[in-house]
């Protein structure tokens, strides 16, 4: 007799371990390494046909992209930006992003207050977010914004992500296409000076504070987010992300929980951490 399985409740599953950290997993059938060793050797003992090889790529390329340069040139743009609405133009000519050119309808870059004392940092916009052109606003966004809300922060956050076209099928932006990126978020963070960042999702997490661990390690724990040249230092606080409370709904106490951290130290600074 065998037993149905929910899909959903599988790709609950994977995404639950996704967002933990675990990035490889067995084949979904059994491999026989004895009869695949056999194969190898076979082919070995006939003649091989002469290949040319293809050229190296560059150091640093992606996605017929040269990150450093990409990089590079994003931080003389994002340089010469001296309030949000010229940055959010310069981000939606930039070309040196790879997810641009992957089925994104358009750049989401923010939504809230400019000179707001939160600034909450995602991953990066999904399918109702590209074609609207703001970040946060499907299901995982209204989440997003009743719990923020809940907690006093609503008309406080600014809200942004680590990359700013939509990924393929909502996949997790690479390090690669966030490192593009970074030059515009720390813009952004420069411009609108807050005084805390919520930074949701392990992707986000991970690329803001350049550490491995995963979101369920990082998450509660408050870190100094510091600007590539050092003269910025702001308090950040990972947290999870709303599509993974979605998905595991008793994982919001310990967001509420972020939450509440985060809008006590935003309004009671003196106390101790």
């Amino acid at each position: 007799m065998s037993l149905a399985v929910d899909p959903r409740a599988v790709e609950s599953l994977l995404a639950f371990w996704a967002d933990a950290g675990v990035e490889a997993c067995y084949a979904d059938e059994p491999i026989d390494r004895l009869a695949e060793g056999a194969a190898l050797l076979r082919a070995r003992s006939q003649p091989q046909p002469v290949v040319v090889a293809a050229p190296p790529p560059r150091p640093g390329a992606f996605g017929g992209i040269d990150i450093g340069a990409a990089a590079a040139h994003a931080k003389e743009l994002a340089a010469a930006c001296n309030d949000l609405e010229s940055l959010a133009a310069a981000i939606a000519a930039f070309d040196g992003c790879p997810l641009k050119t992957q089925g994104a309808k358009q750049a989401v870059f923010s939504r809230g207050p400019g000179d707001a004392p939160v600034m909450v940092i995602g991953e990066g916009p999904g399918a109702e977010e590209d074609a609207r052109g703001e970040p946060f606003v499907g299901r995982a966004g209204q989440l997003l914004d009743r719990m923020l809300k809940a907690a006093g922060l609503q008309e406080r956050a600014f809200i942004t992500n680590t990359v700013f076209w939509r990924p393929p099928g909502n996949r997790t932006p690479t390090p690669q296409e966030q490192a593009v990126c970074a030059p515009f978020v720390e813009r952004a963070i420069a411009l609108v000076k807050p005084k805390l960042i919520l930074l949701v999702g392990g992707a986000s997490a991970k690329s803001m504070l350049k550490r491995e661990e995963g979101i369920l390690s990082l998450r509660g724990r408050w870190f100094e987010w510091r600007s590539e040249d050092g003269q910025i230092e702001v308090p950040a606080l990972p947290s999870l992300h709303p599509a993974f409370l979605l998905r595991q709904p008793a994982a919001k106490k310990k967001a509420w929980q972020d939450l509440l951290m985060l809008a006590e130290r935003l309004d009671r600074p003196e106390r101790p951490h």
